[in-house]
Order: structure tokens, then sequence, then C-alpha cells
């Protein structure tokens, strides 16, 4: 698996998201309160672009005519036939065990840790003698 760097982390606003493409997969990273998802853009039904979808929350109801809107921001739905997916799993709210969005691994890395590579610079050994310093090359 290819490792994406996908943007700096203010670039994808909290409640945000963001396309990317890598190695032929459509993937969108979503920001939910400073936690990064990364999901198949593809929806499992049909194929509809979950990154058009719409981003809710949860409507329960535990009695008829009382309801409780929970979990803001992290269910994304499908534009095309409204199959609704939670952003942190992957898993349809319908039928979770069986119908479900691919996840990738998201994770914020400092951009130090991203530039290190095999670069490597000339370097000469320093002595110190007395008041001079002294270049061995």
């Amino acid at each position: 698996m290819a490792r994406i760097v996908v943007a700096p982390v203010g670039e994808i606003p909290a409640g945000g998201r963001k396309l990317v493409e890598a190695e032929g997969k459509r993937i969108v990273v979503f920001n939910l309160g400073g936690e990064f998802y990364a999901l198949s853009d593809r929806c499992p039904h049909q194929g509809g672009s979950l990154c058009a979808g719409l981003v809710s929350g949860h409507v329960e109801s535990r009695e008829p005519g009382v309801y409780h809107y929970a979990r803001r921001g992290e269910m994304i739905r499908c534009p095309w036939h409204y199959w609704e997916f939670d952003i942190r799993t992957g898993k349809s709210w319908f039928d979770p065990k069986r119908v479900q969005v691919r996840q990738f691994p998201a994770q914020v890395t400092t951009g130090a840790a991203l530039v290190e590579g095999p670069y490597v610079a000339e370097t000469f050994p320093v002595k110190v003698e007395d008041d001079y310093v002294v270049v061995d090359a």
C-alpha cells in the first residue's frame, strides 16, 4: 500500500473533506473534529461518489414521537440512493455486518517525518584546538 500525503492539516477544516486519487483509487478524507478518517469514494451499492454525499448525524427514536439527533457530522449519505455509512468505521447503518465502505488508515504526521529520506549531506570531521576551529578536508 502506497503512502499518500493528502494535505496540510489546516487545509481540511473540522467537518470538511478532501478527495484524493492514489494508484487508481478515489479516496475521500474526512476531518471529524481533528480526527481524520479515509474511505473509498465508491458506494458499495452502485458506485455513487461518497465525496458528493451529504454529511449528517443519526436520528434515534426509543418511542413514537420522541426523537434524538446524535452523532452530528459522522454519517455520510450516498447522493444516488441515500445509503448511509459511519465515517469512523465505514459500516452501513442498515446492515453493518455485511455492507460497508472500504476504510484506509489515516493519521497526522509531522512534516519533518515526511521529508526524511535518503538525502545525505557531505560531512567533514571538525576539531577544536585552543582558540581555532580546524576542518580536516
